[in-house]
């Protein structure tokens, strides 16, 4: 098949740190080449890729701060696919509802998959518009708030086999959060839990600007406790050194997660997860094998101390089971020919 790969721009892709989407949109990308397809990747000039990189800036726009508008390359990007949607089978955007009002307008079958949270009331009157666009979640939760969309399938993500690998000779001894630093993510939670347990914890994570004063207020004076090491943002050769020295990965989140792509980073390396009941918990964690997903301080404090009864390599193995990139690319290879074998129609009944 001939597919474009369409990204966002704020990072490059793969990303350099952080940037859960851009990743998801390089292991899939790279997959798909592997399987044979002729891919073209739509991204910032900065990405890297066996596919045809078509270049839409200079660079990531998160690290370019001679970009004042990211709106204005990201229109531009959108007329560059549009005025080449005829060379491609199939156009699979992630950039959330924005390509709906223009490719909704013409009939080169076209797919968004929706990486983040769905529950915000702005998006009721858009989906309710756009409600014939084909959406791809990635975990059936993600769903829920959107009945009116035209769900496509989900397709849970997944990471090259042998990106993230556990490493032999490690003896694992502390805690783990890895990821973003905001209030959603509840960092605070990973702490006291760590405390009350009294096992080290390690914080390797990034905090974005908007997130800067709630570390400032919240998190930076418990980071005094003895117990806890702030890291910082890692990189992925970083991963597998810190998630196999880890007894578990505590993720104490907040917020409706749409997938949490951390916690089967964690897995890779064979590290289970402690995961509050939010979201897309109960779907990735398999329950007693992979870790445990628990509904109150408590419940995650208790299950603490079930962790070193998991055995690594059966979460090893239930991760190369259902969470690999090969996986992801051959789901999304079925969805996209089901895609091309329907009829194209336009959403708003609107001319070519």
């Amino acid at each position: 098949m001939r597919i474009a790969q369409i990204a966002p721009l704020t990072e490059a892709v793969p990303p350099k740190l952080y940037g859960g989407t851009e990743r998801i949109v390089s292991y899939l990308t790279e997959e798909l080449v592997e399987l044979g397809h002729e891919v073209t990747l739509f991204a910032s000039g900065d990405s890297i890729t066996k596919a045809k990189l078509a270049p839409m800036c200079r660079k990531a726009l998160r690290l370019d701060p001679s970009v004042r508008d990211a709106n204005a390359p990201l229109t531009l990007m959108l007329e560059q696919v549009y005025r080449r949607r005829h060379e491609f089978d199939l156009l699979h955007f992630h950039l959330d509802y924005l390509p709906f009002p223009l490719f909704s307008r013409q009939s080169v079958p076209f797919v968004t998959t929706l990486h983040g949270r769905l529950d915000l009331p702005e998006l009721q009157p858009v989906f309710d518009t756009f409600n014939e666009v084909p959406v791809v979640s990635i975990s059936d939760n993600q769903r829920l708030p959107l009945p009116q969309a035209r769900f496509a399938g989900t397709i849970y993500h997944g990471l090259p086999e042998k990106l993230l690998t556990p490493l032999p000779g490690v003896t694992p001894g502390y805690l783990a959060f890895l990821g973003r630093i905001a209030p959603e993510k509840r960092c605070d939670r990973a702490i006291e839990i760590a405390i009350a347990t009294n096992t080290p914890l390690k914080i390797a994570a990034k905090v974005d600007r908007v997130d800067v004063d709630y570390f400032e207020t919240k998190i930076k004076p418990m980071l005094a406790h003895p117990l806890i090491e702030f890291i910082g943002e890692i990189d992925e050769t970083q991963k597998p050194g810190f998630l196999s020295g880890a007894i578990g990965l505590l993720t104490p989140i907040d917020w409706p997660e749409p997938f949490g792509l951390v916690m089967i980073e964690a897995m890779a390396c064979g590290t289970p997860v402690i995961a509050f009941r939010h979201g897309s918990v109960p779907e990735v964690i398999d329950e007693g094998v992979t870790g445990f997903a628990v509904n109150s301080m408590a419940e995650a404090i208790s299950a603490v101390g079930r962790l070193k009864a998991l055995p690594r390599a059966a979460v090893r193995a239930r991760f190369e089971q259902r969470y690999t990139a090969r996986r992801m690319a051959e789901d999304y290879v079925s969805l996209y020919e089901g895609l091309c074998r329907r009829e194209p129609s336009s959403v708003l009944a609107a001319a070519e």
